[in-house]
Order: structure tokens, then C-alpha cells, then sequence
């Protein structure tokens, strides 16, 4: 199996080099990642300047290694399109720093680079680990990862979707199992922290704690913190096919 790995981290993160070395196990890694960190870059791609490409040593024996110059989407498009032989079988995302559920699948650069493995037609996994902590042991995340990249490429599925992972910050015999979930409602009840740099310019940072909003069992944040590995499949076609019908049975255009 061939098996392309991105992040939003940045090349030398942890995770990735964790879940590198978790799917060397079962198929023949390569990996494309930011040269520097680009959380929260979403599906953004570079355009104003050219991207620069340098190979890279990976710590994982018999594995590829690509550091760009730009996105996480960057980093899949470039891969499938140039660097890569051949399509690969599976393009996973991550393991991020700190989850990506609720409404932050939106901002992720880790779901990105996912996405554009699923709008290829690639079956595609973004994976993240409940914590931010930087010494934080990832190697029980990407067993976990590994388990769910071979039961999903054995299961023959759709591959024009995203198969999103959160999984908890625990030891592996401490983990529930997998749950399928959709994706969960929170309020961030967001607050930027202002602040006074030496110069006497103003400036923030962003703050704010997730509040659950929907507690339903069936949540990704719901099920993460309940002990389970939450498994969303997250769509890349974001129309709305009876929003559509209804607006034309309405016939505010004169559509019907």
C-alpha cells in the first residue's frame, strides 16, 4: 500500500513522526509537510509566490521525506500531482497537536490536506490527539491510527470522503474503542486578549475554551471525552441538495 502522510504541524512534529512510523508497518511512507508550523491554515494554497520543495531525512527507516514551503493543501496537491510516482492508496493527515472537532474541522490544515487526498478520489484520514501538551506521547494515538487506516482500506469505502480521527490523550488499553460520530455544536465564546507591545502599538491574541452546546452521545467532542476514538466521515461536497429543492418549490426566482 502506498501511503502519502501530511500535517499542518510542520515536518519535524511528533505526531507526524510517530504515525510515520506506525504506518511504515503496512505500506510504503512518503511524506510531504510544511517546512514550518501552518495550523489553522485551512484549505488556503500559496498563489503570490512559488513554493520551494527540499527532500528531507525522515527519522523512519525507508521513508521519503518533502519539506514545502507552503500550506498543508499545498503539501497534498504538490505531492499527488508532482513528487509522487504513483497515486497513492490512502493519504493521512497528522497526527495534529491538539484535536480538530466541532466547528475547527473548518479551520484545520490537517482536515485540508485530507480533503484534497478525498477530492482526488483518494481514500483520506485527517488524525489529531486531544492535547496540546508539548511533551505529549503520541505513539498510542498512531496505533490507534494504524488500526483504523487498515480497517478502512479493507472496507472498501467511499474515498470521496474525509474519515476524521480525534482520539484522547490516554494509553492505549486505557481507550474505549472506536466510535463513529458526527460532528459536534460548541460555543467558543471567543475573547481577544488586547495587549500593548514595546512600541505602543495594540495587538491581540485569541482566547477561548469550548462549551459544549450538544451533549449527545453521537458528538465527536462528546465521544473523545468519554474515552472512545471519534470517527467522523466529513463530506466535500458542502451543498445542500433539499435546501436547493425547497428553494425551488418556493419559486423566489422563478425557478419551479
Amino acid at each position: 500500500m502506498r501511503i502519502l502522510v501530511c500535517n499542518d504541524d510542520g515536518i519535524n512534529a511528533h505526531g507526524l513522526i510517530a504515525l510515520t512510523a506506525e504506518l511504515a508497518k503496512i505500506g510504503e511512507v512518503t511524506v510531504v509537510a510544511p517546512d514550518v508550523e501552518r495550523s489553522a491554515a485551512s484549505n488556503s494554497i500559496t498563489l503570490s509566490h512559488p513554493l520551494r520543495v527540499k527532500e528531507c531525512t525522515i527519522p523512519v527507516s525507508g521513508c521519503k521525506g518533502f519539506a514545502v514551503s507552503g500550506t498543508p493543501a499545498d503539501c497534498a496537491k504538490i505531492a499527488i500531482a508532482n513528487l509522487l510516482t504513483e497515486k497513492p492508496d490512502l493519504l493521512i493527515s497528522g497526527i495534529n497537536r491538539g484535536p480538530n472537532m466541532c466547528v475547527d474541522v473548518f479551520y484545520s490544515g490537517t482536515v485540508a490536506a485530507a480533503f484534497e487526498g478525498a477530492s482526488k478520489g483518494i481514500l483520506s484520514m485527517a488524525v489529531s490527539l486531544d492535547s496540546f501538551k508539548g511533551d505529549a506521547d503520541y505513539s498510542h494515538a498512531a496505533k490507534w491510527a494504524g488500526i483504523c487506516a487498515k480497517t478502512l482500506s479493507n472496507a472498501n469505502l467511499p474515498a470521496n470522503l474525509v474519515y476524521n480521527l480525534n482520539i484522547p490523550d490516554l494509553p492505549f488499553d486505557q481507550i474505549k474503542g472506536v466510535k463513529v460520530t458526527r460532528t459536534g455544536k460548541v460555543d467558543y465564546q471567543e475573547l481577544y486578549d488586547q495587549r500593548v507591545d514595546p512600541y505602543g502599538r495594540t495587538y491581540y491574541w485569541i482566547q477561548g475554551n469550548p462549551i459544549i452546546v450538544d451533549h449527545s452521545e453521537d458528538c465527536d467532542i462528546v465521544a473523545v471525552r468519554a474515552g472512545f476514538v471519534s470517527l467522523t466521515p466529513l463530506k466535500t461536497d458542502l451543498s445542500c441538495p433539499d435546501a436547493a429543492r425547497n428553494l425551488v418549490s418556493a419559486n423566489l426566482f422563478g425557478q419551479a
